[in-house]
């Protein structure tokens, strides 16, 4: 009955997968990372065919069952090889590792027959190709499970289905092969059944190569790291198990002896490596690291920090006391200083939590701990600090005295940015003034680094808030230097005609009224400079353009003719102080470039449902190329010794009220300024005092 099962199984199953590699074929140069699946299914089939005819210990069936797994291993490597990076040097040595022991079960199982007559090497070479037989397909596990771990999510859906074919292969051969080695016989039912299982296999590889989808992997160390301790403790237990075995065919006191040689060899690499204190912490580290959960709740901790870093509220300590509560949070520590570092190499104590030491930060040699610091970025263990030195990776580095002197300094967190250090944090001992170990220094590393950029980033908010006052007070001061030279060249006209007619009353008259507008202009001009106050804004209103006109028209005739003309009773949306301010600014431009007593024109009137303000001369004009690229530029100007930022304050000025300005010029023949408001009804004004 096995023998019939035998058969047929495998029969089946040798016709299925020769089928599969023949299906295979019509993407043979189109997916080059599917070859080694076609070669896979065309030698599984030759194993089953063997197996079927000569048997399942035959010479021909062992080789064609190593060549069996080879093939599949080389298709999983050719998955991994596909990945963006590299495989990793670990994840090669574990393919290595099973390439080898197939290469060991393909030697085993081509010298098995000459040794025939032989029981006691027979019997030895049995064994192991039972236990390399177990060795693979506990390997081959680890790796299935090491690449579908590897694999990007969005990638598992195109390599599931043949995954989990290889693990159910592997699965039974590794059930096979432990129940015939425990059971010390060639477990010949469970063999027989090999063929079947696979036969049931062959869907799930038929409905992956239909799939045929793309995928990406992902390097996972931790997934490395599972796979290369999985194999170590496994090759631990081969070798045990061979041993034994080997001992148990030759027979006699060996096992004895065995058992204390490998005794005495533990007791002897305990007493050699041991008394070590590297080797000792070495362990220590890895231990921690690998076999035992982490002290810290990382995600617990990020939050916590995270929400410490960024409380809101106008009553919030500054950024600095926040970075160092953040991290003495982390270490459970009850105080932390912040020092950051000066330009001139030196430390400088700025913030503090909890902290009260006579501490004098900074001197002369700071530098060189500071370049240490800035190359190595490591977490600095005042702990280990001995003589003034303290000793990192073999190398001992001078700790400046002010700092190794702090009594009850714990850690000292580095605050790197941009590979530059940009402060260190000193913290105090936590209450079980326990010493600090491989996870406080990734912990403090990887916060010190996100702490160093929040204060870097609070460095550039102020320091662009600074260059915005400074900009706001400068583009302020030009607009007021503008205001002020023509209050002067006002002022310098009415002294010169005071020469000749400082005897008329007429003239002292409006000499006198000139001055006292020429002194509220000033005292507005300095209020408005102070702390960025503006006096003359208002909300926009109702008011009469003629009113507005005239008080400029009035105070420009001392100097020089102004002619108006309008509709009395027009009415705009603005503020009668920004726009007199608009008009005596295109008025002057106007009287600048016009020849003498050659007048200037200012009209108003309604155009097309906005009140207009037109501002006309008869001057030297300006040339379009002047009017399109720099009219209404600050720092432009056609007048010698001009600003040119009166266009660009008044045009400003007149949007804020929500206008425009349009400008008309030719060279030669002078220019118009148009200034459109928001019209408003035509009603009965209240009076209002317009200045001078």
């Amino acid at each position: 009955m096995i023998g019939f099962v035998l058969f047929w199984s495998h029969a089946l199953a040798a016709i299925l997968y020769g089928a599969l590699a023949v299906w295979q074929l019509r993407n043979w140069s189109n997916a080059k990372r599917n070859r080694p699946l076609v070669l896979a299914f065309a030698v599984t089939s030759a194993w089953a065919i063997f197996v079927a005819t000569l048997g399942p210990h035959s010479a021909a069936a062992g080789i064609a069952e190593a060549g069996r797994n080879f093939a599949f291993l080389a298709y999983m490597y050719a998955l991994v090889r596909s990945a963006d990076e590299a495989p990793q040097t670990a994840v090669k040595a574990v393919y290595v590792t099973i390439a080898g022991a197939i290469g060991l079960q393909l030697t085993v199982a081509g010298v098995i027959p000459d040794f025939a007559a032989k029981p006691l090497v027979y019997q030895a070479l049995l064994s192991s190709g039972q236990i390399l037989g177990l060795t693979i397909a506990a390997g081959s596990l680890v790796l299935v499970h090491n690449l579908y771990g590897q694999a990007a999510p969005d990638a598992r859906w195109g390599i599931r289905l043949p995954m989990v074919a290889l693990a159910g292969m592997w699965i039974y051969d590794l059930h096979s092969y432990t129940v015939g080695y425990l059971t010390r016989t060639p477990a010949s039912d469970l063999f027989a059944m090999r063929g079947a299982v696979l036969a049931m296999l062959v869907p799930l590889f038929a409905l992956a190569s239909r799939r045929n989808g793309q995928w990406r992997m992902q390097v996972s160390r931790a997934a490395t790291f599972q796979s290369v301790s999985v194999l170590v403790i496994l090759g631990y237990l081969i070798v045990m198990m061979s041993a034994t075995r080997a001992m148990e065919i030759v027979g006699g006191d060996w096992v004895r002896l065995g058992q204390i040689g490998f005794m005495f060899g533990i007791t002897i690499a305990a007493a050699v490596l041991l008394p070590s204190g590297r080797m000792r912490g070495w362990l220590r580290v890895i231990v921690a690291k690998h076999f035992f959960e982490h002290r810290f709740d990382y995600r617990q901790e990020w939050l916590r920090f995270t929400r410490t870093i960024g409380v809101a509220g106008e009553d919030r300590p500054p950024i600095a006391e926040r970075v160092v509560k953040a991290l003495a949070d982390l270490g459970e520590c009850p105080g932390g200083l912040l020092l950051l570092r000066e330009e001139n190499g030196r430390f400088l104590a700025a913030a503090q939590w909890n902290w009260d030491p006579n501490c004098t930060a900074g001197s002369g040699e700071d530098a060189a701990f500071i370049r240490f610091l800035e190359g190595s970025g490591h977490v600095v263990d005042f702990g280990t600090v001995r003589g003034g030195e303290i000793r990192i990776k073999g190398e001992h580095v001078p700790v400046p005295a002010w700092l190794a002197a702090i009594e009850g300094a714990w850690a000292g967190v580095p605050l790197l940015h941009q590979d530059r250090l940009v402060g260190l944090v000193i913290l105090t001992h936590p209450p079980d003034r326990r010493p600090l170990d491989w996870e406080d220094f990734d912990l403090f590393r990887t916060a010190g680094i996100q702490a160093a950029s929040y204060l870097a980033e609070a460095r550039s908010q102020e320091a662009l808030a600074n260059a915005q006052r400074f900009d706001d007070f400068n583009r302020r001061f030009a607009f007021i230097m503008h205001d002020i030279k023509n209050l002067v060249s006002q002022l310098s006209l009415v002294a010169r005609n005071a020469e000749r007619h400082a005897h008329n009353p007429e003239f002292r008259e409006d000499m006198i009224a000139t001055l006292q507008a020429s002194v509220r202009k000033m005292n507005d001009l300095l209020a408005r400079l102070n702390n960025g106050s503006n006096v003359d804004a208002e909300p926009p209103r109702q008011i009469e353009l003629r009113r507005v006109v005239d008080a400029v028209a009035s105070v420009k005739r001392r100097v020089h003719p102004v002619e108006t003309s309008g509709d009395e009773g027009l009415c705009a949306h603005a503020d009668p102080g920004r726009l007199e301010q608009v008009l005596a600014h295109l008025v002057q431009n106007a009287i600048d470039a016009s020849p003498h007593g050659v007048p200037v024109h200012v009209s108003y009137e309604e155009r097309g449902g906005e009140a207009v303000a037109e501002v006309a001369d008869r001057g030297c004009g300006m040339s379009p190329e002047f009017i399109r690229t720099r009219l209404f530029q600050p720092f432009a100007s056609t007048k010698e010794g001009g600003f040119g930022v009166g266009a660009f304050e008044a045009r400003s000025l007149v949007a804020a009220m929500g206008g425009r300005i349009e400008v008309d010029s030719e060279e030669g023949s002078g220019s118009r300024f148009t200034v459109f408001l928001p019209l408003a009804e035509r009603k009965a004004a209240q009076p209002e005092r317009m200045r001078a």
